[in-house]
Formats: structure tokens, sequence, C-alpha cells
């Protein structure tokens, strides 16, 4: 679905994280118990953006001052926003599970980046370079380039085979396994991880 509005010219995007899509997929927590999600509404999903670098903080608060003058639209891109997330958790549960992705959801990715900005110019930016979009609209492809982009290289990418969702059932956050032997199983252990070894040990306890 595309929803769009005069915008203004040109903004700098810095090469966004291999795992910005994760990140993304990952502002619901507690998918398989209560789930908690983190954005609520067009001012979350802004400050989500600019904190993860997707958008810089004039374009941010450009987007804001817009957001008041036409909260229709901006509620309407923030439901399509949520739609891709979910689509982008969705694909990438089942890829980190070895199964084919719902075609639905790579369809509905796939449709988005055709109407995402193009990256076809390099900007310095500070000690590195960024990607110079013109963004000539307000839609949630547009605002969630960064993020397209990051879905689409993490999937024909190398890094797909290092996909995992946490063991922990209450979780199920989306993680990348850096480890040496593959062997992660939580997305953190200081979290996750204590938990399940704080419950193992109330188990033993309660069976002896």
């Amino acid at each position: 679905m595309t929803r769009s509005s005069k915008a203004n010219g040109p903004s700098l995007v810095v090469a966004p994280r291999r795992d910005l899509c994760l990140n993304f997929a990952n502002t619901v927590e507690w998918r398989g118990s209560e789930p908690a999600d983190s954005l609520r509404g067009f001012a979350d999903l802004l400050r989500w953006s600019e904190a993860n670098g997707v958008l810089a903080a004039d374009a941010s608060e450009r987007a804001s001052d817009w957001s008041l003058k036409h909260s229709a639209e901006a509620a309407a891109i923030f439901t399509d926003a949520v739609v891709l997330r979910e689509a982008i958790y969705r694909i990438f549960f089942r890829t980190a599970e070895s199964k084919a992705p719902d075609a639905r959801d790579v369809a509905e990715v796939n449709a988005a980046l055709e109407r995402a900005p193009v990256r076809r110019v390099l900007a310095h930016a500070g000690k590195g370079f960024g990607w110079r979009l013109d963004r000539d609209g307000r839609s949630a492809a547009a605002l969630l380039a960064p993020v397209l982009w990051s879905a689409g290289d993490l999937l024909v990418g190398p890094d797909a085979a290092r996909l995992r969702h946490c063991s922990n059932d209450k979780c199920l956050w989306l993680f990348l396994d850096d480890s040496k032997n593959g062997s992660r199983r939580w997305c953190s252990m200081q979290a996750c991880g204590n938990r399940a070894k704080a419950h193992r040990h109330y188990l033993k306890q309660k069976s002896a």
C-alpha cells in the first residue's frame, strides 16, 4: 500500500548495520508469551529511526512537524510500517529455522523495496560514507529504506546462515550468531540465558 506526500529534499543515511532489520523486528518483546510493543505510534517510529541511524535528527524533526499537520497520513504510514516489521520478522524467523519464508511475506518486502529510494549516490559523512537519498515522498517504504536494504542484504549474504531466534520460547528475539562454533542459543546470556540457568537450577532443586 503506497501513501505519499510532498517531502523535503535529499537526506544522508549512514550505511546501516547488517542487523538493523533484526533490531526493527525485535521492537516487540516477549513474542512467545505476553508481547510488548515498543512502537505504539508514528512518534515512537521516528524515535526508533533516529536512535538507530535510519533518520538524522533534522529529518526526524521535520517528519515530526509534518505528522502534526497530517495525523491521518502519519497513522497510515505507521500501520504500514508495522505490517512490514511483522513480514520481516516472519521471514527471518523461518530462515532461522531453515524453513522457506512465506511467499506473501517476501512479496510484501519486495513491494516495499520497489517503492523505497534507490542506493546510488555515495556521500562523505564524518569519518566514513553514507547514502544520499532523494526522498520524494512520505511512506513506510521511504522512511524504512535502510531497514529494507538491511533485510535484503542479510537474506542474500553469507550471514543468513548465522540467523537464530532465542531459545527462550517466551522471548523469540532474532539475532546473528557470531560465536566461533555457531552454538549461541540466547538473544542475551545476561537476560534469557541467565533465566534459563536459574529455571534449570530451580527444577533441579525441586526434584531433589
